[in-house]
């Protein structure tokens, strides 16, 4: 019978899941049964395979981009890592079957999912009923799924007719050659090719390097993205990686390169990939549209929007299976990878509204529709934000609806409360808990040692359909939530530093109150925190922590690329209180230099020490590296060291009394 099918199956060029639900065990022994029977290259993904088969941890699955294997097992019976089991199901080849191991199927959704760990900012695993409802609806309604319960008898539910399936012959396809003749008579500009996996992407941009007489480079987010490229390439196709060719570009004259590619394009940083483009030719843009790498619309909308001009171009014909695969079908509906249908304008009047996270899952169409808008313009959006959406603890959402029709989205999540001894901690340095991103960095980085204690929530997405941007919706979205919530002392929003980002959370009354200074890897950007006060505490901590960015700035501003004026009026000529906190929690406790940058610097004015170390760097601004060699030490740990203790030198030379209260302080509340 399984030997039967999976030649039908191969014919028809399609995969097809078989769910085996029941105790682990059970499960374990049903699925090496599957596997002695069927050759094939059974990798197992989870722990514990049987005898014979290959284990592959769920953080090593990204291996198999690329690549391609005949049948697989994914056992879900402890933890559910949803990217995972979207890259083993783009890899498996026509013919295939990929074996779900899950729980008893009644009581998957009230058993605790170790994956969660990743995702719900908890320190134990929670349970994720929503998710796997979700999840076993999708499975049930899908007509070529099996589902496999212990103590029943296995009967294949049955394969649908369809035409015989011809396999690719290693020759573009007619849509491929389409986009191939295009391309190679392109004299200049910018092309984006988006498809869904398994389309011939990579494919096509190797063959355009094998086929133009012009030298070509090609970039990805890693070289192993790259792979199938280059191998179509035939070796022709120099790899770089994105950084050292973006110093490349800077010091040399790269105009006689006649195309770049960039494979996976939306895994790029956006600032780095849009300076990239501006010095080739030909460019041509690959990447996925809708997965575990990001969303290809949003890609569209988002990072391409910014550029001058743009050509699109798509592949719609799968080419590692038929069109209609049974496995694509029913990971697509699982995981919400299908984008929706551009909306079309109407003239109604728009509702705002807040809706809960039991209330949001419970509706599937509106679910649909909310996570479709994230994804549209937060192109990184993955699997595992729409198992945090469903299940993760204090998620809240805004909608705005236009009849049915979902136009605006507002996602926040609960920050704060934590206890004194626990905020005294993440102050020192000492403890950072799950979660609470700004709260924590506010104490840890910020300065404001209290701030984890306070209420707040944390808008982590928030989208507008592009048709009816700039008419307010997302200010609207915010201005309920600050109306309608009660018992909070503030709203906060963590974000990419631009000018104009910074100009839309400034109009919804939020005010700046920290800029890291290291560039954030996925944007490219600087981060950026500011918060919008709704009590007296609140505002308080507003009032700190803008006065303490702006004291600050003067020094700030040496190691960020920010053009931003934050006038201070205050008086800077001497240690205030808050100067020696964080001086004390540098010298005594773990907080980093970066973070008591500016009451180094005071201290550095008014002390007559030599302090020989901290002067080398922040006044002669040497490198660490620099300093290094030049006092001889051993390395960072031994600099850090020096630093800490001539900070300690300092403070009790210039009041030591006032030094030892700060000490037994900083000791005491750690």
């Amino acid at each position: 019978m399984l030997q039967a099918m999976q030649q039908r199956m191969q014919q028809q060029g399609i995969r097809r899941l078989l769910v085996i639900s029941g105790e682990s065990e059970w499960c374990r022994q049903q699925a090496q049964w599957l596997a002695a029977t069927l050759p094939g290259d059974w990798p197992w993904i989870g722990a514990r395979p049987p005898p014979g088969l290959s284990a592959l941890a769920s953080g090593a699955v990204r291996q198999l981009l690329g690549q391609e294997r005949l049948h697989a097992v994914f056992d879900a019976t402890q933890t559910l890592d949803v990217e995972a089991l979207a890259v083993l199901s783009g890899a498996l080849r026509a013919g295939s079957w990929l074996l779900l191991l899950t729980p008893p199927w009644r009581q998957w959704h009230r058993l605790t999912d170790d994956d969660s760990l990743r995702w719900s900012d908890g320190s134990q695993p929670i349970t994720t009923p929503h998710f796997i409802q979700h999840l076993q609806r999708q499975l049930a309604a899908d007509d070529e799924v099996t589902l496999w319960q212990q103590g029943e008898a296995l009967v294949l539910a049955p394969l649908a007719e369809r035409a015989s399936w011809r396999q690719p012959d290693g020759r573009p396809s007619t849509e491929q050659q389409a986009l191939l003749r295009q391309l190679l008579k392109a004299t200049s500009g910018i092309w984006v090719l988006t498809a869904a996996r398994g389309r011939g992407k990579s494919t096509l941009a190797g063959m355009l390097v094998a086929n133009s007489p012009l030298s070509c480079w090609i970039t990805g987010p890693s070289r192993a993205a790259t792979e199938v490229a280059g191998e179509w390439a035939q070796g022709r196709a120099q790899f770089w990686a994105p950084d050292a060719l973006l110093a490349h570009c800077r010091r040399q004259d790269v105009g006689q390169v006649g195309w770049l590619l960039v494979d996976e394009a939306a895994a790029i940083p956006g600032p780095l990939l849009q300076q990239l483009v501006s010095y080739f030719p030909r460019v041509l843009l690959t990447t996925t549209v809708q997965g575990y790498e990001g969303s290809g619309r949003g890609f569209l909308l988002k990072f391409c929007a910014g550029l001058p001009a743009f050509r699109s171009l798509s592949l719609q014909q799968p080419m590692r299976w038929a069109q209609d695969d049974s496995l694509e079908r029913v990971i697509n509906n699982a995981l919400l990878f299908n984008e929706l249908p551009e909306w079309q304008a109407t003239k109604q009047e728009i509702s705002v509204s807040q809706v809960e996270q039991r209330e949001l899952c419970a509706d599937p169409q509106r679910l649909r529709c909310f996570y479709a808008l994230l994804s549209s313009a937060h192109y990184r959006t993955s699997p595992l934000d729409l198992r945090r959406l469903m299940d993760a603890p204090g998620m809240h959402f805004v909608l705005a609806q236009m009849a049915q029709e979902v136009v605006g989205a507002l996602w926040l999540v609960d920050e704060g409360g934590l206890n004194a001894e626990l905020v005294h901690g993440v102050w020192a340095g000492r403890r950072r808990p799950r979660g609470n991103l700004v709260a924590q960095s506010l104490a840890a980085h910020g300065g404001q040692w209290w701030a984890p204690m306070l209420h707040s929530r944390r808008i982590t997405r928030i989208a507008v359909l592009p048709a009816l941007r700039r008419q307010g919706i997302a200010r609207r979205l915010i201005a309920q939530q600050r109306q309608q919530v009660q018992g909070l002392d503030f709203l906060s929003v963590s974000f990419g530093y631009t000018e104009p980002l910074w100009r839309f959370w400034q109009s919804c009354g939020f005010e700046l109150v920290r800029i890291g200074s290291k560039l954030e890897s996925r944007s490219g950007c600087y981060t950026a925190m500011a918060i919008l006060p709704l009590s007296k505490q609140g505002e308080a901590l507003r009032q700190a922590a803008h006065q303490r960015l702006a004291r600050d700035w003067q020094w700030l501003q040496q190691r960020i690329n920010v053009q931003l004026v934050l006038p201070f009026d205050g008086d800077d000529s001497q240690l205030a209180q808050e100067d020696w906190r964080e001086l004390a929690g540098f010298a005594f406790a773990h907080r980093p230099l970066e973070a008591s940058l500016g009451a180094l610097q005071r201290l550095l004015r008014i002390s007559r020490l030599p302090l020989p170390a901290l002067r080398l760097h922040l006044q002669r601004q040497q490198t660490p590296a620099q300093c290094i060699i030049q006092l001889g030490l051993s390395g960072q740990k031994t600099l850090l060291r020096h630093w800490r203790h001539e900070v300690a030198e300092a403070l009790t030379q210039l009041d030591a009394q006032h030094c030892h209260q700060w000490r037994a302080w900083t000791i005491r509340c750690c």
